[in-house]
């Protein structure tokens, strides 16, 4: 079957590619009908990423954060008309110790593999889980959410017990998933979400605090800390992490940086701190997130960080999107009609 699919060829430069899809009983055809940008996405879009990388990778499909309807499973496992949202991780290999998600050996769509920006993705169906219940916009979010819930199981299981004050550092969307269920997981606990714009931190009115990053006093301490900054910033919000957090606290870090960032591993050791990384997720994250998105009152707050849907019928639409994206202080959604 000839499959339309959508390529960066280099920065800003879009075209589309016709691929003879072969077909196998472990595949299901799913029609993409709403994807989300991602940072990831925008830094291979701009030309962000190094010359290397570019190079290495281009052409690429970009997109790794969408849902679907089925059209076709021979199987029959999976209803025509039933919607799923894609998981992007691809494990080569099992491990019993490492997550699929950290396998070296795994691959992810729009980074080494090509992502969701097609007429019809042939996905193997333990990358697939139904939706229901969950708006196909919300849904579109869902990946997002599986990062958060990826980093806040890795804390349950490696953070001591004292729960008391979680601290998340970052007012933007992995900030926003991942306090909003940090909320959902410990609802006794104190969470504080620092920023550096109050007009952002005004969204967060399901946790109990929110701060300026330049709010901070002497006094102010978390047990652990959740750092959702990335780029250029995050080594100012890991600073500061580790001045306020209590002794043997973790610190989960989520933020994504194209540049070594410096820490002051004096403090750590002093401390006795733990540095968690955290990255992309799996399907027991995605299965996770599902099942608490359906709480309606969950996928409100979600909705509230979707700042724009645009229909995509034609190329220049995508590129429109990519634009748009960047003055938008959370998540865009492109309504798939390709």
């Amino acid at each position: 079957m000839i499959n339309e699919i959508i390529k960066l060829v280099s920065p800003k430069n879009l075209e589309i590619f016709f691929k003879d899809e072969q077909y196998d009983n472990n595949l299901v055809v799913v029609r993409p009908t709403y994807l989300s940008i991602c940072a990831a996405d925008q830094r291979y879009y701009q030309g962000k990423r190094s010359r290397e990388i570019l190079e290495k990778k281009l052409p690429l499909t970009l997109i790794h954060e969408g849902v679907g309807e089925v059209i076709y499973d021979a199987n029959k496992e999976f209803q025509v008309g039933e919607k799923v949202v894609m998981i992007p991780n691809i494990p080569i290999e099992e491990d019993d110790i490492i997550k699929e998600n950290y396998l070296r050996s795994s691959k992810f769509r729009s980074s080494s593999a090509d992502g969701f920006m097609q007429s019809a993705v042939y996905i193997k169906r333990d990358r697939i889980i139904p939706i229901r219940n969950i708006e196909e916009n919300v849904g579109a979010l869902i990946e997002l959410c599986s990062i958060s819930i990826n980093a806040i199981e890795n804390f349950i299981k490696k953070g001591h017990k004292r729960r008391n004050v979680f601290g998340v550092w970052g007012s933007g969307n992995m900030g926003y998933t991942t306090s909003l269920f940090l909320k959902s997981y410990f609802p006794d606990s104190k969470v504080i979400v620092l920023g550096t714009r109050q007009e952002k931190l005004a969204y967060f009115s399901f946790v109990d605090e929110t701060r300026l990053i330049t709010d901070i006093d002497e006094n102010f301490k978390v047990d652990h800390a959740f750092e959702c900054v990335g780029g250029p910033k995050s080594e100012g919000a890991i600073s500061q992490i580790i001045d306020v957090i209590e002794p043997e606290g973790c610190i989960n870090l989520l933020g994504v940086s194209e540049e070594p960032v410096d820490i002051n591993t004096r403090m750590v050791l002093e401390k006795g701190l733990s540095l968690l990384g955290n990255s992309r997720s799996g399907y027991n994250d995605f299965e996770k997130t599902v099942e608490l998105l359906q709480d309606k009152q969950m996928q409100e707050y979600l909705e509230n960080i979707i700042s724009e849907t645009i229909q995509i019928n034609q190329l220049n639409d995508i590129n429109e999107a990519f634009e748009r994206d960047l003055n938008n202080d959370f998540k865009t959604v492109m309504k798939w009609n390709m």
